[in-house]
């Protein structure tokens, strides 16, 4: 709880210092410090032993002047309101990185979905939509995949607001089935997003991508398909994780061999002897370092120990603001989590544009538009970070953040 509590504070810190360098009042920061709406509910879901159980869910929608709340639902054991809340800012500054007409949203149910059946899962999405339904939509709030939760958990809840509301449902989630009205490229699109963010860094850094040296933490969903990228790039990937260690090769792993054997949760690690630590993982000497496991990886104790010239965040908020000071000060490349992992809204923005037009792009068109707007967001943030002498992370913010601001002035509501 802590941990949630720091994440949450830390981005009021950075966000009210991204609002004051931005020339705005106190009254700005009042109003953006926190969400404007926060929804606790409770789920009855009959288990399949014929008990019923009930969960708590959350959502979050942080700021909708510029235009509805947009973000993933998670479904975890450790999610907590303090969470949602930060996740919920946090994806309002995405949106504003990546020029998108969205304010942030973020849903979450405490609940264990490796303990439950696919029955049961399908009941706690439906039960979930029943309990928000009226504050989301497609003109209000839209909702998408996050942890632990997929196209098949929002077919369900699609299906469920459906019911609910006939006339205004295709819009009103996205990461949907392809057959449902989901985009092409949706799937690996937060990892297309880093494989830019990395392009670009390595362009600012004069590093070629083949042949370069990446190490990723994470061996997920962001993880495996970076790695997937590199690979196919020609890097070098020495280093991958997953949360029972770390393989390490220097001349290269063999990643179509490590994706093969991969099961659902991104574990491979526990089919190998020769093994090292997340921690050694994270101090291997390379061009390009990219935690996308969990946040607080590099901290004050071992940003010292980095050895990467670049250092991409796939991750939400691995990086602490000590350890961000710390990598900057040494001349490493830090791109933010908020910049990196922004692929995944940029395609849910382009799923529901699809879904409110009747027109559906190929793959090709989805990757083309997310390149332009993903390298667009990387020049703008690194520009304003050296002209302004400032890191990318508070960059980033005061990009974000800048469209939310603007639109609640033009509002009147500051």
């Amino acid at each position: 709880m802590t941990e949630n509590l720091n994440l949450f504070t830390s981005t009021q810190n950075v966000i009210k210092e991204a609002l004051t360098r931005l020339g705005y009042n106190a009254e700005m920061y009042e109003l953006l410090k926190e969400p404007l709406r926060i929804f606790t509910v409770r789920i009855p879901v009959r288990m399949d032993d014929g008990s019923t159980k009930i969960f708590t869910g959350y959502r979050a929608q942080h700021n909708d002047a510029a235009g509805p709340t947009k973000g993933g639902v998670r479904f975890h054991p450790d999610v907590n309101e303090e969470e949602v809340k930060a996740l919920s800012m946090w994806m309002t500054l995405k949106a504003g990185i990546v020029d998108l007409p969205y304010g942030g949203g973020k849903g979450g149910i405490i609940c264990d979905p490796r303990q439950m059946s696919m029955n049961e899962l399908e009941r706690l999405s439906r039960g979930y939509v029943r309990a928000i339904s009226q504050v989301v939509g497609p003109t209000k709030d839209v909702p998408a995949p996050d942890v632990y939760t997929n196209s098949q958990i929002m077919a369900w809840m699609m299906d469920e607001y459906s019911h609910i509301r006939e006339f205004d449902s295709p819009g009103f989630i996205t990461g949907k089935p392809i057959v449902l009205g989901g985009s092409q490229g949706r799937e690996k699109a937060t990892a297309q997003g880093v494989t830019i963010c990395i392009e670009e860094a390595a362009k600012k850094r004069g590093i070629d991508i083949k042949g370069a040296r990446v190490v990723i933490q994470g061996f997920g969903n962001a993880g495996s398909f970076l790695a997937k990228f590199m690979y196919e790039a020609g890097a070098k990937v020495i280093g991958i994780s997953d949360a029972y260690g770390a393989l390490h090769d220097p001349e290269g792993l063999d990643i179509p061999y490590l994706l093969d054997r991969r099961d659902s949760f991104g574990t491979v690690t526990t089919l190998f002897d020769q093994k090292i630590t997340n921690k050694e993982l994270l101090e291997l000497d390379c061009d390009i370092l990219v935690p996308a496991a969990i946040s607080n990886q590099i901290t004050e104790e071992n940003a010292h120990k980095i050895k990467a010239s670049i250092l991409v965040e796939a991750a939400n908020g691995p990086t602490t603001l000590e350890a961000t000071k710390i990598l900057t000060e040494r001349g490493i490349l830090l791109v933010p989590d908020v910049l990196a992992s922004a692929g995944g809204v940029t395609v849910s923005y382009f799923e529901w544009v699809q879904n409110n037009q009747g027109y559906y792009w190929t793959e090709e068109e989805v990757n083309d538009k997310l390149q332009e707007k993903l390298v667009d967001a990387f020049n703008n943030i690194y520009d304003t970070a050296q002209t302004r002498g400032i890191n990318m992370r508070l960059a980033a913010y005061m990009v974000g953040v800048r469209r939310t601001a603007e639109a609640a002035k033009y509002r009147g509501w500051v």
